[in-house]
């Protein structure tokens, strides 16, 4: 790796640490940076790129507190060992034989199909402007102080409320621990339940990000088969019945958008119940559900106080909040408290001030009736281009919620490949493939459709996809 590839550019806006964080994470994903290589001193580094110490020196933190790095001492700083270069590449959205993505253009412009990315156009700016700007006139010598690390306490009697009429959640305010994002509410559970080298069911196929985080976390993932009823209780008990936890999404798989059957629900929990495991629900896009009523989370068949569950306002709101929230046991509470306390975390006041009065002033209720009517059009300008464009080629999983379509190859099609191309016409698709630990024949791509504002527009960038698949 020379120097070059750890260029940073002072006319960004982005920190100068955060850049050089990233130029090291993307080297050791592209494999110019190999687990056990040694990477330049602070002092060395600085001096090389004109840098200061303080910059360096916070970026190799970060890097090191993530997994990434390893400091030795004396015997200096290297790359992680236990690193495997194509696991980090699936977590920073690349893959070792494909090109790289065009550059995202800004959040008012999202790019055709992207996933995970609610409808920006659709996001109550003014209003959420007006209630930040009431709270920002308001604001006493007690909010410059540190922040609860648990979350403000109105925030969590909200979210209480809510959960208990949306979701069937039977829990209280002092359940709820409020996050900075759902991997965030990962990193508590890990540290608070979890030991290095801990076990755990992870669905086949999953949430890639989620599952690279844990492994880098030090934890040992199984894959537990997903088919039309959501996880294979039975499969994954006969893979590893002592596992320690599962991380599954019953309401909406991720990516597969089945929901785990009552059966399988009531298998998850007496599994629980008779290993003391633990099982992480991940509860990421239920209120967007587009036939029926939303289904009940598994949470609210939680008697024996085995299910952690984790939602995030990334996708009702919007993603620069990085408001997630985690509801534990009651008898972790104590447990959970500690641990926050500890590692020092905590969400800034203002926002959370903001979500509170949002929800308990009716606007959240109204904005996820007005997002569903919204996607559930959206949903179909997509669906009806794809039909029109690419019927005889694709089988379309049109599931009952969600904010994608998983679109699966009815021929041998590389996936990996086809989105490779797609992305090189600036398409953010993504190959479902690539979503399974091991090796799988199956080949789709997932798209987003979330932000295909007109039935044209949804034809336009279809068309586009063609041309991925006729080049």
């Amino acid at each position: 790796m020379s120097r070059a590839d750890l260029h940073t550019d002072r006319r960004s806006e982005t920190p100068l640490y955060r850049q050089l964080y990233d130029r090291f994470r993307d080297n050791i994903a592209a494999g110019r940076l190999q687990p056990g290589d040694r990477v330049p001193s602070v002092r060395g580094l600085a001096s090389e790129l004109n840098l200061s110490r303080g910059t360096v020196e916070l970026a190799y933190q970060v890097l090191i507190s993530e997994g990434y790095l390893l400091a030795r001492g004396a015997a200096g700083t290297v790359v992680s060992p236990q690193l495997i270069p194509q696991r980090i590449a699936r977590a920073v959205g690349h893959h070792a034989d494909s090109q790289p993505q065009k550059p995202a253009p800004s959040s008012e412009t999202p790019l055709p199909f992207q996933l995970g990315l609610p409808a920006l156009d659709a996001v109550p700016v003014r209003l959420w402007r007006r209630l930040m700007t009431r709270h920002l006139r308001e604001s006493s010598v007690s909010a410059l102080d540190y922040p609860d690390p648990q979350g403000r306490r109105d925030l969590r009697n909200a979210l209480a409320a809510y959960l208990g009429v949306s979701r069937g959640i039977d829990c209280d305010a002092d359940q709820i621990f409020i996050t900075a994002g759902y991997r965030e509410a990962l990193r508590l559970i890990r540290h608070a339940l979890l030991r290095t080298g801990d076990c755990g069911w992870f669905e086949e196929p999953g949430y890639f990000k989620a599952r690279d985080m844990l492994q880098l976390a030090g934890l040992s993932l199984v894959p537990a088969p997903v088919d039309a009823n959501g996880l294979d209780v039975s499969a994954a008990r006969e893979r590893a019945e002592n596992a320690r936890f599962a991380v599954v999404t019953p309401s909406h798989q991720s990516p597969t958008g089945v929901s785990l059957s009552l059966p399988r629900r009531l298998a998850l929990l007496e599994w629980a119940v008779d290993n003391a495991s633990w099982i992480i629900e991940d509860d990421y896009d239920s209120e967007y559900r587009y036939q029926g009523r939303p289904i009940p989370a598994l949470k609210s068949l939680d008697s024996q106080g085995r299910v952690l569950y984790t939602g995030t306002f990334s996708k009702v709101l919007f993603p620069g909040l990085r408001l997630a929230y985690l509801v534990v046991p009651r008898s972790e509470v104590e447990r959970f408290r500690d641990t926050v306390t500890l590692s020092g975390s905590g969400c800034s006041d203002l926002p959370q001030s903001t979500l509170a009065d949002f929800i308990n002033q009716g606007h959240f209720a109204r904005h996820l009736r007005r997002m569903r009517a919204l996607y559930s059009q959206r949903r179909a300008y997509l669906h009806q281009a794809l039909e029109a464009q690419l019927g005889d080629r694709i089988d379309i999983d049109l599931q009952a919620g969600g904010m994608h379509l998983l679109v699966r190859f009815n021929n041998k099609n590389n996936d990996i490949e086809i989105a490779r191309r797609a992305r090189s016409r600036g398409l953010s698709v993504q190959a479902f493939s690539t979503w399974f630990q091991d090796h799988t024949d199956q080949a789709g791509l997932i798209l987003g459709f979330t932000n295909i504002v007109t039935a044209e527009e949804a034809a336009q960038h279809v068309g586009n996809l063609k041309a991925a698949f006729d080049d």
